[in-house]
Formats: structure tokens, C-alpha cells, sequence
């Protein structure tokens, strides 16, 4: 798939740059640079996608942990106490 792309001279001046610096493309700066921002932006949607269904979910149900139960669960993290997360409640 063939896409065009216009930036402005400044912009098409500070990629040029940098390809250079990095002995790269300009075209493999600006995909990977497309890519990184593809990326990055599907894993905030992710993220986004399952705060709401957790919402939805507690909505429903009710049932959660507090902050406090969260913290000590993360707190036993890499030591010897290692301890699994508790059950949700209500």
C-alpha cells in the first residue's frame, strides 16, 4: 500500500537530520516512528478498553479489593512471603 505523506520543511529537515545521525532513512525514521506511535496508542486503547469492562464489571457485581488490600498484595512482590492476590468481594 502506497501512502503519501506531507510534512512541513522543518519537520522534513529534523528527520533528514536524524536519519543521518542514526545512518538510517528518512522513510525507515518516519516508520518507525509511525509504528512506535501505532503501538503505543493500541496499548492505551487496550488499557482504556479494560478499565471500562473492570467499571462495568464492579458495577454489576460489586465486588472488589480496596487500595489497601492491593498494596500489601504488591508489597509481598520478590520476597519469600510471596503471597497470592486475594479474592474479590463485596
Amino acid at each position: 500500500m502506497a501512502t503519501s505523506l506531507k510534512i512541513d520543511d522543518t519537520l522534513k529537515s529534523r528527520v533528514q537530520r536524524l536519519a543521518s545521525q542514526r545512518r538510517r532513512s528518512p522513510h525507515w525514521i518516519m516508520l518507525e516512528a509511525i509504528q512506535q506511535y501505532v503501538e503505543r496508542e493500541e496499548a492505551r486503547e487496550s488499557f482504556k478498553q479494560e478499565a471500562l469492562a473492570s467499571w462495568t464489571a464492579y458495577q454489576e457485581t460489586g465486588r472488589h479489593l480496596t487500595g489497601q488490600e492491593v498494596r500489601t498484595w504488591l508489597n509481598t512482590w520478590g520476597t519469600d512471603d510471596e503471597s497470592t492476590v486475594h479474592e474479590c468481594h463485596e
